[in-house]
């Protein structure tokens, strides 16, 4: 493309910028409205315009982070996101953070004042160079631009530079000096220009492992779908969690956590492979820290190796030979006692009852009120290969981890920190990437506390792209979760107010409020109906009891 010269340096400094990027491959950008950063907004505007990039605006900088969060967690792309000056840059620290700990290509680029406006107390000036600290991968201080030969082509490298350090997030903090902005056009672009992202090259000297009786596969958050392969090669039960990308196959053993404390399974467990970042239960942490239990983890991209009880060793891949070797004698009875430990714990009608009772035991099936195993199966029945389902951080999806079948669909979750922060606007970056180019309905699972804590996600500005997405909510009135704690025994009303936190918001009145679809689900006779697929966003509510 022919760059632009304009009477602004930062503009022509934009430009460039933008320009390598897309050379590079990235083609999303979401940013946030601001003075100093008005240049890359515009900049990015236009480049939408000839067809370059897929834009996307939000008011809120978090939303925006964890927007662009999703959309890189589903492309396996870098992602941008803009900011301009002061807290601006301090609201994408959650996501960053996120981002950091599950190796999530993220481009934060933030706009600053130029040298001689900082430390003198002007306006929206803080200290942005280093501000997210060890969270990013690494970080540039660049001066303003004036004008000066060469400076498009250091855009151009700086662009390079961090594409190849976005193995997790990356931070481009650019001074911009006045004028900062001027008009421009492109030219709209004969062809679209081929992507030139680094493909991961192959592991160094893997390791290789020999089938073994003993033996056992974890697959943790984003382990992706080797560790199933290597489960079915080794022989090995398959331990994977809901949101793993492996948690299917004929190895799957969903009963895991109650098999680990059944004597003739758990205390007969030698070797543990781990692939991603397992946090969904205490039972496999307590497994990797036996002294009699072998565990090799195989790295992934988050900032830290799983290790507990600092004993695992490690390796970046492995390879099984002698696959013909493995049979089912070791891992078969796991998989038999899972399914019966599994199956479905509502009463089969009474087939022997007359009709007048057989309709009134149907009926009240149909009628009664949905537990939150009857919720996540429905969810997951709902869901196949063409959708998304993103899982936040509540007992939803620790249920969905101990219940629901194997079955090959692409889930997500912010397991990186477990945290509820920007459970939303991930999903809809989900959404919105996944749908760019297919179809499908993304359907994001959480509780009420995670929705009332990203609520201005829900906020959609003129023009923006609405996707097909489900947000459903068990609402449980506060967080349940904690009533897991050892302290909750003695609840009482100032647990309820610190921890539970209950909150008496109108969901309904909140969708209606963003322009969201409203449906809520009172029994179980409804909750297929409500999953099926939908035209826009829409929220679904659907009451839970504390217990």
């Amino acid at each position: 493309m022919t760059r632009p010269r304009t009477d602004s340096p930062a503009t022509d400094f934009a430009v460039a910028l933008l320009d390598e990027f897309v050379r590079l491959g990235v083609r999303d950008i979401v940013l946030s409205p601001g003075s100093r950063s008005q240049a890359l907004a515009l900049a990015a505007a236009e480049f939408e315009r000839v067809g370059l990039v897929r834009l996307r605006v939000r008011v809120d900088e978090r939303v925006a982070a964890f927007l662009a969060l999703g959309i890189a967690a589903e492309s396996d792309r870098p992602a941008i996101v803009i900011t301009t000056s002061g807290t601006a840059v301090a609201n994408l620290h959650p996501a960053v953070l996120e981002a950091h700990h599950a190796g999530v290509p993220l481009i934060v680029i933030s706009a600053d004042r130029p040298e001689s406006l900082r430390g003198i107390g002007s306006n929206q000036t803080t200290e942005q160079p280093g501000i997210f600290g060890g969270a990013v991968q690494h970080s540039w201080d660049v001066g303003a631009p004036t004008g000066d030969t060469g400076e498009t082509d250091a855009a151009a490298q700086l662009a390079r530079d961090a594409v190849a350090a976005a193995h997790g997030p990356v931070h481009l903090n650019l001074a911009f000096a006045e004028p900062l902005s001027a008009a421009f056009a492109l030219e709209p672009p004969i062809e679209e220009p081929a992507s030139t992202l680094p493909e991961p090259g192959p592991s160094a000297d893997p390791l290789r492992l020999q089938p073994e009786e003993g033996t056992v596969v974890v697959a943790g958050a984003e382990a992706g779908e080797r560790a199933e392969e290597v489960a079915r090669e080794l022989g090995a039960p398959l331990f994977a969690e809901v949101v793993s990308g492996a948690h299917f196959g004929p190895n799957l053993v969903v009963a895991y956590r109650e098999l680990l404390r059944t004597e003739g399974f758990g205390d007969r467990v030698r070797r543990v492979i781990v692939f991603g970042h397992p946090t969904l239960s205490r039972e496999v942490p307590a497994l990797i820290e036996r002294a009699d239990v072998e565990t090799i983890v195989v790295r992934s991209e988050g900032a830290e190796d799983y290790n507990p009880g600092h004993r695992a060793a490690f390796a970046d891949a492995v390879i099984v030979e002698g696959s013909e070797l493995a049979s089912r004698a070791w891992f078969g009875p796991w998989v038999s006692a899972s399914r019966a430990l599994i199956a479905p714990i509502d009463t089969a009608p009474d087939v022997t009852a007359d009709a007048g009772a057989h309709v009134k035991s149907e009926l009240a099936a149909v009628r009664a009120l949905v537990t939150r195993r009857a919720l996540v199966e429905a969810v997951w029945r709902a869901t196949w290969p063409h959708d998304r389902l993103v899982l936040g951080a509540s007992r939803l999806i620790r249920e969905a981890d101990r219940v629901v079948t194997g079955k090959r669909v692409r889930v997500h979750a912010n397991r990186g920190l477990a945290g509820i922060d920007g459970t939303v606007s991930t999903g809809i970056g989900i959404a919105l990437a996944s749908q760019s180019d297919a179809s499908g309905t993304t359907r994001v699972l959480l509780g009420d506390l995670a929705l009332f804590h990203d609520v201005g996600a829900l906020l959609f500005g003129l023009g923006e792209v609405r996707p097909r997405i489900q947000v459903i909510v068990g609402n449980d009135n506060g967080g349940t979760i904690f009533d897991s704690l050892e302290v909750a025994s003695a609840a009482n009303d100032a647990f309820d107010r610190v921890l539970l936190t209950p909150q008496q918001a109108s969901i309904e009145q909140l969708a209606t409020a963003y322009g969201w679809d409203y449906v809520r689900v009172d029994t179980r006779g409804a909750l297929d109906q409500a999953f099926t697929a939908c035209a826009g966003p829409t929220i679904v509510e659907v009451p839970l009891s504390r217990l």
